[in-house]
């Protein structure tokens, strides 16, 4: 395996890569934890080799976020990525990625708005801005990514489409299902912000979540359960919640009426330092 940082190099390595076969991505911001290596075992299955990318994106955090506190361990994740025989790794540094007088930014209309879009401002601009470069910067035959980050999801896929993207396309952006702990928690880098006491009550998150997609999909009124769902997260120990909503699965539209369209229930809530995402499937058709 070989870690790269400058991009000579890493369109060098991609071009000797490529003559053996597929390529695939997985994007992360390291800080690797199973969901990640799940992501790199999916694209081994589907790829002849594998690149990873490690990079912290300052463009989409927000002013008060955490990119100073955000988890750094190059070191620790290149182990666990040698281990899963994954071909290369590309760490650029920000001068790198953004290097003076960058001035380009890419926004994605529609699936950014509202839920992480609207609590974040900007966040997803600076999402498919770095996918966009990462993109070109490896051209991959596949990209893998989490569907934990949903709306991240829909935004990439929306962005790879709308541009034409051929490396990848946008139907080979494939999205891998949540990995969870034992309790049922999405496995998440900001999981490392809780406390011992803070981390059993995150449990509370996706608990929530499944009785309020039972009462859903049993025909109860979604307002009336998303409004249980705030109320137990609280109760729970979240300090609050961001959003709780139903949404179409494809187009993310807020859902207000009954469909028979495949629809996800979405919830970003703090705890502690960790602000925690999380989305699950809702089945059948939705009650307002």
């Amino acid at each position: 395996m070989q870690t790269i940082t400058m991009l000579d190099p890493l369109r060098q390595k991609v071009e000797a890569l490529r003559a053996e076969g597929l390529i695939a991505l997985v994007p992360t911001m390291g800080a690797l934890h199973e969901g990640h290596l799940t992501l790199v075992r999916e694209a081994k299955s589907a790829a002849a080799h594998v690149c990873v990318s490690i990079f912290v994106n300052p463009r989409q955090f927000g002013a008060n976020e955490d990119l100073d506190a955000y988890p750094r361990k190059l070191a620790d994740d290149c182990a666990l990525l040698q281990a899963e025989g994954v071909s290369l790794v590309w760490a650029p540094q920000p001068q790198v990625m953004y290097p003076q007088g960058y001035a380009t930014n890419i926004s994605v209309s529609g699936v950014s708005e509202g839920l992480c879009g609207g609590s974040r401002p900007g966040h997803f601009d600076g999402v498919a801005t770095v996918v966009c470069k990462l993109f070109n910067q490896v051209r991959p035959d596949l990209a893998f990514f989490g569907e934990k980050d949903w709306q991240q999801l829909a935004v990439i896929r929306r962005m790879a489409r709308d541009l034409d993207l051929t490396m990848p396309a946008h139907s080979n952006i494939i999205g891998v299902p949540t990995v969870r702990e034992a309790d049922g928690l999405a496995m998440s880098s900001r999981n490392a912000y809780l406390s011992d006491s803070e981390r059993k009550n995150a449990a509370t998150l996706p608990q929530a979540m499944r009785t309020a997609i039972a009462a859903i999909e049993a025909g109860d009124s979604t307002s009336s359960a998303l409004a249980q769902l705030k109320q137990s997260l609280i109760a729970g120990g979240f300090a609050s919640v961001d959003y709780a909503e139903l949404r179409d699965a494809q187009s993310l539209e807020k859902i207000d009426r009954q469909q028979e369209n495949p629809a996800r229930l979405l919830v970003a809530a703090h705890i502690g330092k960790a602000r925690l995402i999380d989305n699950m499937p809702v089945s059948g058709k939705a009650h307002e």
